[in-house]
């Protein structure tokens, strides 16, 4: 499996990636994603976000390609863990159905707003996710290459 490295100042904070998150989010809603932040290092913004930013690949078992800070400290993984973690495995088997309706209806309309889903972190703890937005990221060339989701802190559960 091809390991992708953890965001630094060495590699842009990956910088392209966070780039088609960001455009495509603006592309779709209308809105900024990061508003009121200068233009100078919006990929590092993007990975200190104060708010969950994840997204995974096209894969047919899609793989998350990008976690940032908040994302990891949520689901309790290293970037590495994360990284290499089957997106569908954020989910309890049990919402396995809910996720996938969720990711279908992204496909088709470009992008979800207000999406609630539990999702569960490597400890085992189960937590809510509420008002999250779901887009599509596709590339330069318009090819879908993935989908991102941002959410706030999600309401823990018992």
């Amino acid at each position: 499996m091809n390991k992708i490295p953890e965001p630094s100042v060495e590699n842009g904070f990956h910088a392209p990636i966070a780039e088609l998150m960001l455009v495509n989010y603006e592309k779709l809603t209308g809105r900024l994603l990061l508003p009121n932040v200068n233009n100078l290092n919006l990929s590092r913004q993007l990975y200190e976000a104060s708010f969950v930013v994840l997204a995974h690949n096209n894969a047919p078992d899609p793989i998350f390609i990008y976690g940032n800070l908040k994302a990891q400290n949520i689901f309790n993984m290293t970037w590495g863990e994360l990284t290499s973690l089957p997106s569908r495995l954020s989910a309890e088997p049990s919402n396995q159905n809910d996720r996938k309706s969720l990711l279908e209806q992204v496909n088709t309309k470009g992008y979800i707003e207000n999406y609630s889903g539990i999702r569960i972190s490597k400890t085992g703890q189960r937590f809510l996710i509420e008002n999250a937005t779901v887009w599509n990221l596709t590339d330069q060339q318009n090819q879908n290459i993935g989908q991102a989701a941002i959410f706030l802190d999600p309401i823990l559960l018992i």
